[in-house]
């Protein structure tokens, strides 16, 4: 069997060439996941509907992003231009999670060549995030009873301040962020389990602690996970501050991907950032993700 991997050529956007964002990596994942057999074909996600969005999202605000009337300052602060491609890729890339999520229900697992979008909070987007893909896939299952008890692991470098504050008040959904304790968002919120890690941390220190939440985590009877994996935590990329290795991010992937299949968990893997110097090796790095769940389908 094959790993269900969802994908859509709208994840890409005219943002220029010159912006900071590396948006062509998704259009080269595809690519690179093809090229090298971890996939045949993809499945290809609809838009996220106005009502789904909603589960996650003010309704004034969904609104604002599709009719592109959101303010200077609400644009500022998403750091995307709003034009036509970007509200696509925004609608497209959230129901790509919310597929996903679907089929990590059939299959026990699978993944989304973008998502991870956990700035976006519930009444506008920041930090290159327009809509909270993972919140609201995660609405979407508890809403439909696919699942009670969801756990979002987030393991950018950044903290998943939008999933912590759409789902403060929310006994259904656990959130749990590691990353770098002096990076963006300066201001942090409160996740239900949160993990501040020191500057220039390397491998050893980072699996061990990983290692040791995931243990944590297992006390409990998640009956669905949601994994960010994103890739800035790696040693060269431009908006990180920690010293991960090519290989660190490989066993962190292994580690996880492991930890909840081999319980039976759905498990629902999305990107995550990744910003670095090296744009082959940042695909490369983005595609150890589906490579780590592909080792499990099937078995």
């Amino acid at each position: 069997m094959e790993l269900p991997v969802v994908n859509h050529e709208d994840y890409f956007a005219k943002i220029g060439d010159d912006h900071k964002f590396p948006i062509n990596k998704f259009g080269e994942l595809a690519k690179y996941l093809i090229q090298n057999k971890i996939v045949k074909k993809f499945h290809k996600p609809s838009p996220c509907s106005f009502e789904t969005l909603s589960y996650a999202h003010a309704k004034n605000y969904i609104s604002d992003i599709k009719n592109k009337t959101l303010s200077k300052e609400g644009i500022k602060k998403i750091g995307f231009p709003l034009v036509d491609s970007v509200v696509q890729r925004s609608l497209v890339a959230t129901g790509g999670t919310v597929l996903a999520s679907k089929l990590a229900i059939n299959y026990g697992i699978s993944c989304n060549t973008a998502g991870g979008s956990h700035h976006a909070s519930y009444d506008g987007g920041a930090g290159y995030c327009v809509f909270n893909d993972v919140a609201v896939a995660s609405h979407y299952l508890l809403n439909r009873g696919l699942a009670n008890k969801i756990l979002i692991v987030d393991l950018d470098v950044h903290q998943g301040n939008g999933n912590s504050e759409i789902f403060k008040d929310n006994r259904s959904v656990f959130t749990f962020s590691m990353h770098s304790k002096t990076n963006y968002p300066a201001k942090k919120s409160n996740s239900d389990l949160d993990v501040e890690l020191e500057d220039n941390l390397e491998d050893d220190v980072y699996i061990k602690t990983l290692k040791h939440y995931l243990n944590e985590l297992n006390q409990e009877n998640f009956d669905f996970i949601f994994y960010i994996a994103g890739v800035d935590i790696h040693f060269n990329d431009r908006l990180g501050k920690l010293k991960i290795s090519d290989e660190g991010i490989k066993l962190r992937d292994e580690l996880v991907v492991e930890n909840f299949f081999s319980r039976r968990i759905p498990f629902c893997g999305v990107l995550g950032g990744g910003y670095n110097k090296d744009f082959k090796k940042l695909v490369e790095l983005h595609s150890m993700l589906h490579q780590s769940c592909a080792k499990y389908i099937g078995s």
